[in-house]
C-alpha cells in the first residue's frame, strides 16, 4: 500500500481449481468482503446478528475478578520461578516460551482481567511490506505511522486512539512495560511505544502499528510477537501477491493456538486476477479451519501522503465503528481473545513444567554418578581395611622394624610402683607416620579414580555433560592435607578408645603398663590385617584386651574412619553438586507448584 514501493503483480498467484465461492470485486469499487461466508452479515455489520462467543457472555462479578487475579498472580511467579539453566535440546525454546508467558501475563491477561471495560487494542500486524502503516494512517486519517520503501519501516510500534482514550493507554498497565513516548526517535527504540490521539478513530477501539513479524531484525520481530500476545483483536495485513507465504501462515497459525479474535485484509489486489485470487486465498482459509473469521479485501489503488484512498476503507472504518458502539460487540471479541490465551495456558504451562521436569531428571542423573562414583570408592576402601591390602609397603616394614626391635616388649613392661612408663621410642613414631602415610594414599587414589569416573560417565551422556565436568577430572588440590588431618585425628581418637575401652576394663591393666600409642598401633595392625583373626597382633590385643574387646573397639574403630573419610570425600562431591547448581536448575517441587496454579486458575475460571 505504500505507494513508493515496489509491488509484486497479484496474477504471479498460481490459480487452484476449487470452490472458493467469492464474488469479484466491482471494477473500481473501494474495499470489499469476499463473501464465503464472510460477509457483512458474518462480520455483524449493519445486520445487528451477534456471533455466539465460546467463553462468558456476562461480566465477572467483582468477586470472580479478585479469585481469578489471585490465580493469575500465583501462575506469573510460579512461571517466573522456573530456570532452564541447562542446555538440553530444546531448552532454548523454553526460555523463549516462558519469557512469552510471562510477558503475555504482565502485558495483557493481568491488566484485562483487572479493567475489562477498557479500550480494545487492535493490532494490525502483517509481513514486510504489507501496508500495516499505511493502513493505520489511512483509518486515522492522519499520519500517525511513517511509511516508505525503506524496510523495516516501523522502528517503534505506534498506537493510535481517540483522544478521549489516550489517558487510559499513556496510564494503562497494558504493555507497562513498554515507554510512553510522544514521538518516534533513535533513543526510543522497539521498548517504547508511541501515543498518538485522533478523533477520526472511534472511542474504545486503539489500532497498534507493529514491526514486520518477518523482519530481519530480530528485536522487531520479538516485539511483533509480544504486541501480538497484548491484543484483543488481531488484524491480519497481507498483499495478494504474498498471502500464501510462510510467514502468512505461521502467524495464523499462532493467532488459532492462541484463540485470539482475528481479522484479513487482502491488500493490492489487481481487479484482473481478484476472483482468481479471492478463490485460492479463501480456500486455503477453509482448509486451515479459519473459513469464518473476518475479511476485507483492499483493490490496489494509489497510495497519497502514506494514506489510501477513503473509498478503500470504508468497509474497515465501519466494522471498527461497530465494535466502538455496540458494547456487548466489543466485550464479545475481548472476552473470546482473552479465554483463548488462557485456554492456551492449558497446554503451554504443563509444557515448560514438563521441560523443567526433563531438566531435573537429567540433573538427577549426573547427580546419582556423582553418588555413585564416591560410594563406590568409599567401598573400596572398606574392602581395603578388611582384607589386609592396607598393610604393604611402608606400613609393613615398619611394622616388622617395631615388632622385631623388641620395642613391640618394651612398649608393655611390669608397673613399678612410683615410676611411670618410659616415653614411646622413636620407631613408634615412624610406625605411627607410615600408617597414616599409608592410609592417606589408599583415600587419595579412591578419590582419583572416583572423580575420572564421574567425569567420563557425565561425558558419555552428553556434550552438556562434559562442558560441567571441565576442571573436575582431579581431586581438590587440599585433598591431601585434608586426609593427613583427619587420619591422624582418627589415631588419637582411636587412641582414647583405647585407653578408655580397652585395657582399663581389664584385670591385666593392674599388672601392665602400657603406651596408648603403641598398643594403639598394634589393634591398628590386628583391625587392618584381615579377618582370620590370626597372627602376633591378634593374639597380643586378644590376649591384653579381650576378643570382645578387639572386635567392639574395631568396629568403633572403623566406623568413625569410614565417617571421616565419607566427609571428605562429600566434600570432593560438592565440587560436582556445586556446577550442577550453577546452572540454576530448581527441584521438583517448582514443577509441581506449576502444575497446581495450572489447576487453581481452571478452578477461578
Amino acid at each position: 500500500m505504500d505507494g513508493s514501493a515496489e509491488r509484486p503483480e497479484a496474477d504471479g498467484v498460481e490459480p487452484l481449481d476449487a470452490d472458493g465461492g467469492a464474488e469479484r470485486p466491482e471494477a473500481g469499487g473501494g474495499a470489499e468482503r469476499a463473501e464465503a461466508g464472510s460477509g457483512a452479515e458474518q462480520a455483524g455489520v449493519g445486520s445487528g446478528a451477534e456471533r455466539p462467543a465460546p467463553g462468558r457472555s456476562e461480566a465477572l462479578p467483582p468477586q470472580a475478578v479478585e479469585a481469578l487475579t489471585a490465580a493469575l498472580d500465583t501462575l506469573r511467579e510460579s512461571v517466573a520461578d522456573l530456570r532452564f539453566g541447562l542446555d538440553l535440546p530444546g531448552a532454548s525454546e523454553a526460555r523463549s516460551a516462558q519469557a512469552d508467558l510471562l510477558a503475555q501475563l504482565e502485558d495483557y491477561v493481568l491488566p484485562r482481567v483487572r479493567t475489562n471495560t477498557a479500550p480494545a487494542l487492535i493490532v494490525i500486524a502483517g509481513s514486510t511490506g504489507a501496508g500495516k502503516s499505511t493502513l493505520v494512517n489511512s483509518l486515522a486519517e492522519k499520519t500517525v505511522s511513517r511509511t516508505g520503501v525503506r524496510r523495516p519501516t516501523t522502528g517503534t510500534p505506534v498506537l493510535a486512539c481517540h483522544p478521549d482514550d489516550r489517558k487510559w493507554f499513556e496510564e494503562g498497565a497494558l504493555l507497562g512495560g513498554l515507554e510512553r513516548v510522544d514521538k518516534p526517535s533513535p533513543e526510543a527504540g522497539m521498548r517504547s511505544m508511541v501515543v498518538v490521539a485522533t478523533e477520526k478513530l472511534p472511542q474504545g477501539v486503539a489500532l497498534l502499528d507493529t514491526p514486520d513479524i518477518d523482519s530481519v531484525v530480530e528485536e522487531h520481530h520479538d516485539v511483533a510477537h509480544r504486541m501480538l500476545d497484548a491484543a484483543d483483536l488481531w488484524v491480519f495485513v497481507t498483499t495478494a501477491a504474498r498471502y500464501a507465504d510462510a510467514p502468512a501462515w505461521s502467524l495464523l497459525r499462532l493467532a488459532k493456538e492462541r484463540g485470539a479474535r482475528l481479522a484479513i485484509v487482502l491488500s493490492r489486489v489487481q481487479p484482473k486476477s481478484a476472483d482468481v485470487v479471492l478463490k485460492h486465498f479463501v480456500r486455503m482459509l477453509t482448509e486451515y479451519g479459519l473459513g469464518d473469521i473476518d475479511r476485507f479485501v483492499i483493490n490496489e489503488a494509489k497510495v497519497t501522503d502514506g494514506r489510501l484512498p477513503d473509498s478503500e476503507v470504508t468497509d474497515l472504518r465501519l466494522w471498527l465503528a461497530e465494535l466502538s458502539v455496540d458494547e456487548e460487540r466489543r466485550a464479545q471479541a475481548v472476552r473470546e481473545t482473552l479465554n483463548g490465551v488462557l485456554d492456551s495456558f492449558r497446554t503451554r504451562v504443563p509444557a515448560l513444567a514438563r521441560h523443567l521436569e526433563g531438566q531435573v531428571a537429567f540433573r538427577a542423573e549426573l547427580r546419582s554418578d556423582v553418588e555413585t562414583c564416591f560410594l563406590g570408592a568409599l567401598s573400596e576402601i572398606d574392602k581395603a581395611s578388611k582384607n589386609g591390602s592396607l598393610l604393604h609397603g611402608e606400613v609393613l616394614a615398619r611394622w616388622q622394624d617395631f615388632a622385631g626391635s623388641g620395642d613391640l616388649m618394651r612398649s608393655l613392661q611390669l608397673r613399678k610402683r612410683g615410676r611411670a612408663a618410659k616415653q614411646a621410642p622413636e620407631r613408634v613414631l615412624a610406625f605411627k607416620a607410615a600408617i597414616r602415610t599409608g592410609l592417606e594414599s589408599v583415600i587419595v587414589a579412591a578419590a582419583n579414580r572416583a572423580t575420572e569416573e564421574v567425569v567420563a560417565r557425565w561425558r558419555h551422556r552428553s556434550e552438556l555433560g562434559a562442558t560441567l565436568a571441565e576442571g573436575l577430572d582431579r581431586p581438590s588440590d587440599n585433598l591431601v592435607r585434608l586426609t593427613n588431618r583427619a587420619i591422624a585425628s582418627w589415631q588419637e581418637h582411636l587412641s582414647e578408645l583405647v585407653r578408655t575401652e580397652g585395657v582399663a576394663k581389664r584385670s591385666v591393666s593392674k599388672l601392665v603398663s602400657f603406651d596408648p600409642d603403641s598398643l594403639s598401633l598394634i589393634f591398628t595392625v590386628a583391625m587392618f590385617s584381615g579377618a582370620n583373626g590370626e597372627g602376633v597382633p591378634h593374639r597380643l590385643v586378644t590376649a591384653l584386651l579381650g576378643a570382645e574387646s578387639l572386635r567392639g573397639i574395631g568396629a568403633k574403630a572403623l566406623s568413625d574412619l569410614r565417617a571421616r573419610i565419607g566427609m571428605l570425600f562429600d566434600e570432593e562431591a560438592m565440587r560436582y553438586v556445586q556446577a550442577l547448581d550453577s546452572a540454576g536448575i530448581p527441584d521438583e517441587s517448582v514443577a509441581t507448584r506449576l502444575y497446581q496454579a495450572t489447576y487453581n486458575l481452571e478452578v477461578a475460571r
